[in-house]
């Protein structure tokens, strides 16, 4: 709003002011004086633009966009820790079972063990919160001696670690929330009481879906795929808190649909053809995540959009989608997900 107010302009004017009869060129007193001045006055503005990009919902970040959302009720989602599951052998390969409470370290990680799943199988939960340690994987070295312990490795993500929320998801929470108000349980809010779980990334609803008092809520995770039975358990646990008494919910996952895309492209110098598949291998996953939920059909001239922008491609020709140089649709319970990137050239 006020990119145009810059110390050049700010000073201009002030020396529009001054009569022609004083000397107003760079290095005399007049200009010297006032050019700390139209300084200052530009760094103000600066500070007002930031002032007014900061106080709105679209534009804030940071602090001040978990204030925008405190003053309609929506909190950033904290981070949230890892809950794996770990197997656990004795030395002559038979199923073990740990102490509860009991630690174990994996790749620089320490995860507890929580809860018994069946014999020599445990959940464990990561102490670090974060996404790391949904990364973490084989060998579990106990921290503390286990007596009858041969051997123990770490596999299953039970419950996918979340770092905090980014400013964007929150943002998106935000406006869902002002610009579809939720009120006496209506679709939107079951979407507000979904998503507001720690791991999910998008909620659709389905009303009367099994008859009237029945609501199905479909949910899939940050990255906008499928989610996992422990998260399902979860926003359903949480809806089932605040849901209106005379209405049956039914939480579940959305079914993910590879998209699978192939075609000959015409590679520019200095590229090599692995590079460029990465990288439309990313744009294609980018683009699917931002169609959950949000739209019916995947656009097969969005994908061949998304291929002529990546670096490196020049050109291409047989395309196919899903081996069909169409639109793909999708159920009312889908989601795309990227799925195989055939290119040649």
């Amino acid at each position: 709003m006020y990119e145009h107010q810059t110390y050049s302009a700010i000073l201009t004017r002030m020396l529009a002011q001054v009569p022609d009869t004083e000397d107003k060129r760079e290095g005399s007193i007049i200009h010297d004086a006032l050019a700390p001045a139209a300084a200052e006055l530009a760094q103000a503005y600066i500070s007002l633009d930031e002032a007014l990009r900061l106080g709105l919902g679209d534009t804030s970040s940071g602090e001040y966009l978990d204030r925008r959302g405190s003053e309609v009720g929506v909190e950033r989602k904290q981070a949230s820790k890892a809950q794996r599951k770990g197997l656990f052998w004795d030395a002559a390969g038979k199923a073990f079972d740990v102490p509860l409470g009991s630690r174990y370290s994996c790749d620089s990680l320490t995860f507890v063990v929580t809860s018994r799943i069946s014999a020599g199988q445990f959940a464990l939960e990561c102490e670090a919160p974060g996404e790391g340690g949904n990364r973490a994987l084989g060998k579990l070295l106990p921290i503390s001696y286990v007596a009858g312990l041969a051997r123990a490795e770490l596999t299953d993500v039970l419950l996918a670690g979340e770092d905090r929320e980014k400013d964007e998801q929150l943002r998106e929470r935000i406006l869902q929330k002002v610009r579809q108000p939720a009120t006496s349980g209506n679709a939107s809010h079951y979407i507000q009481w979904a998503t507001s779980v720690t791991g999910v990334g998008a909620a659709k609803v389905t009303e009367q879906w099994n008859g009237p008092g029945t609501v199905k809520v479909s949910i899939v995770d940050t990255d906008r795929e499928p989610a996992s039975p422990a998260l399902v358990e979860a926003a359903a646990d949480y809806i089932e808190t605040v849901r209106p008494v005379c209405v049956a919910v039914t939480v579940v996952s959305a079914t993910g649909l590879s998209v699978n895309v192939a075609a000959t492209i015409v590679l520019a110098t200095g590229y090599t053809l692995q590079a460029v598949q990465d990288a439309f291998h990313t744009a294609l996953a980018d683009y699917l995540r931002g169609v959950a939920f949000a739209a019916t059909y995947v656009s097969y001239a969005k994908i061949g959009t998304l291929l002529l922008g990546t670096d490196g491609v020049l050109d291409y020709t047989a395309l196919s989608v899903n081996g069909g140089t169409a639109n793909v649709v999708l159920a009312d319970n889908q989601v795309p997900v990227a799925g195989s990137v055939e290119l040649g050239v």
